[in-house]
């Protein structure tokens, strides 16, 4: 339906206004990694079935292991025995703790129905970004993302990321809570086995 001259003129009024936001917000270096997240889900949603899980547990890897700072998460879901693990045992966390993150995405994204992602703002909070965004569902209600992002080796990456304002990490710490407690080992083998679970063809 063509616009009206009166909605033509109101566009124009606003445009100058909201241009500058969209513009820092594209500027932005934590928005733009969460950007590449978002395009990277969408593109093995729309060829999920041709890719099947491992396919795009394949596409996902690289974008997920540049875009989240996964040692930082590791640290955090373990907690204070973190420092009782050996150098290797924190390499060997930190290797399972990447594998079941990238299952995650590679299960639950295995479908696409016309969803889309929407960057909404970036906030500055001392040494952290938080980039608030949603996914949007044409079948239901959205769902709010909210990730929050620190500088690790040159870049800005996600160190948590919160759905309907629930952490995830948070969640993820007591969920292995037992499984620290007995040890590295007991840990890593927790978190392989939920990524063998996940990466089952359905």
């Amino acid at each position: 339906m063509p616009i009206s001259r009166r909605q033509a003129l109101l566009a124009a009024a606003l445009l100058p206004a909201l241009a500058p936001v969209a513009m820092a917000q594209a500027a932005d270096p934590a928005a733009a990694q969460i950007e590449r997240l978002h395009a990277a889900l969408l593109d093995v949603m729309r060829r999920a079935q041709a890719l099947g899980v491992q396919g795009r547990y394949q596409q996902l890897a690289p974008v997920v292991q540049a875009v989240f700072d996964i040692p930082a998460m590791s640290r955090f879901a373990v907690g204070s025995r973190w420092s009782s693990f050996t150098p290797q045992e924190q390499q060997a966390v930190i290797q399972a703790f990447t594998r079941m993150t990238v299952a995650s995405y590679a299960s639950n994204f295995d479908g696409y129905s016309g969803q889309s992602f929407e960057t909404q703002r970036v906030e500055d909070r001392g040494d952290e970004k938080i980039v608030v965004s949603r996914l949007l569902n044409p079948s239901g209600k959205p769902v709010d993302l909210t990730y929050r992002m620190h500088q690790a080796d040159g870049a800005w990456r996600i160190t948590d990321v919160l759905h309907d304002s629930i952490s995830e990490l948070s969640i993820r710490r007591s969920e292995f809570a037992a499984s620290v407690r007995q040890g590295a080992a007991t840990l890593v083998q927790r978190l392989n086995e939920l990524s063998d679970r996940l990466m089952k063809p359905a």
